[in-house]
């Protein structure tokens, strides 16, 4: 057969980049950490790769689940070498062409009480509706910025929850000014207006500018506090209100997983920097999906089909998938806009305020260690505090860390993700045959 694609990440964009690259005449390694290809949004929903349902005897296709990428390695000026962790072992694949596809995680800004036990990331709270039918809660509110809220809080209701609201920390004016005039794509309009009907039945109230700022309980979530918030965030004197509640779902956002990319090379400003061709700037090396930008799951599919079908060496020449990805790079630049993160969130954040969970590090605490002349560099300050050195590595704290040192992130390390001493010591064994 002919080129070889490795493909990280088995989400909407892996599949599309997958299935581009097999209809191109590539062979294609699929990797994931995950035991089933679909990634989030197709956590219980029937998988598909590209068109047909995916089938893993797929000509061609190699699916290697619940299988880690920790480290690549360059000897010449093609892709890298990808050194990958699968059942407690070490593999070394050659690839000719690498299409990085690891998706976003949520972003939740911290608040006081955030860390009780009963605040979840909206993704988790949905992971376990859609994925086990488990509730998160039986009184829950669900609060921070994006359409994302939305499917949450109708997961939250068919798991049997009672959602008691819904919050959008931006106002009105921000969010409709964000999504500006038509057109609009016809498909997330009627999949707006579906979730709109569902929370409507329920009588759930969706209320804009307005989020949580307080969580408060005796060993778990007992109430939360919300306020209303002007367009930059902060909060308007007065306007708080108390809900008793056992559960909250929060998120800001999304932020991108980019290890892997800047692991690579790959040049990034914010998110994965890509061409028209879905090319980074590593050789070799091409990205899709939200790594590249937030845009939801069409636009990533579209975006991973055509950096598939480039990396398996199609024809560049494909009018209507590029078309599709632009249209998702239009759409993402709409939802940045209508949903953007105000400056003055950290005015809700005290002293004691938890920032950094993995290493218990605190809004005062990194507010000292940056006002220490002697230390007040913003990796001194990392040092000083731990801050983004747990176990997390600072996927979850990074972003937050970097807003409140006004710093970039922190992102690049030679080994992208945990292994024990005895796999790095263990010989890199060669994939057989049926693995390939």
């Amino acid at each position: 057969m002919g080129r070889h694609v490795v493909v990280v990440g088995a989400g909407p964009a892996g599949l599309g980049a997958a299935s581009g690259a097999l209809r191109a005449g590539a062979r294609v390694t699929l990797l994931d950490a995950a035991e089933r290809p679909g990634g989030q949004i197709h956590r219980t929903a029937p998988v598909e790769l590209g068109g047909p349902r995916l089938e893993l005897a797929w000509p061609g296709l190699a699916w290697w689940a619940e299988s880690s990428v920790w480290a690549f390695e360059r000897s010449g000026d093609g892709a890298p070498l990808v050194h990958v962790l699968r059942g407690g072992e070490r593999f070394a694949l050659e690839p000719d062409a690498l299409v990085l596809a690891p998706g976003a995680h949520d972003r939740v800004l911290p608040f006081p009480g955030w860390d009780l036990p009963g605040v979840y990331t909206a993704g988790a709270a949905q992971a376990l509706a859609k994925g086990e039918c488990l509730a998160v809660g039986e009184k829950v509110v669900v609060a921070g910025s994006g359409p994302f809220l939305l499917p949450v809080a109708a997961s939250l209701l068919e798991a049997g929850s009672r959602v008691v609201e819904v919050l959008e920390a931006n106002p009105a004016s921000t969010v409709l000014r964000g999504w500006g005039r038509p057109p609009w794509q016809v498909s997330k309009v009627g999949e707006l207006a579906g979730y709109a009907a569902l929370l409507a039945r329920h009588r759930v109230p969706v209320r804009m500018g307005r989020t949580v700022v307080e969580a408060r309980g005796d060993g778990r979530v007992e109430e939360v506090v919300t306020a209303r918030l002007r367009a930059d965030w902060s909060v308007v004197p007065g306007s708080e209100r108390s809900h008793a509640v056992d559960a909250v779902c929060v998120s800001h956002g999304f932020s991108p997983r980019l290890e892997l990319a800047v692991a690579a090379g790959c040049a990034v400003d914010g998110f994965v920097r890509v061409d028209g061709d879905q090319r980074t700037s590593a050789a070799g090396v091409f990205a899709a999906g939200e790594v590249t930008g937030i845009a939801g799951a069409p636009a990533a599919k579209a975006e991973g089909l055509l950096a598939g079908w480039i990396a398996g060496g199609g024809s560049p020449r494909v009018p209507a998938l590029r078309r599709r990805r632009d249209q998702g790079r239009a759409f993402a630049r709409r939802l940045a806009a209508a949903h953007p993160i105000g400056d003055a969130w950290k005015e809700w954040l005290r002293p004691g305020t938890v920032v950094c969970r993995c290493e218990e590090a605190t809004y005062g605490d990194l507010c000292r260690a940056a006002g220490d002349q002697a230390a007040n560099a913003p990796r001194a300050v990392r040092l000083a505090t731990r801050a983004g050195l747990g176990p997390c590595q600072g996927r979850v704290c990074g972003p937050t860390v970097a807003e409140i040192l006004g710093s970039p992130p922190a992102h690049h390390r030679p080994i992208a993700q945990p292994i024990r001493l005895g796999e790095l010591a263990a010989p890199v064994r060669e994939a057989t045959p049926d693995e390939r």
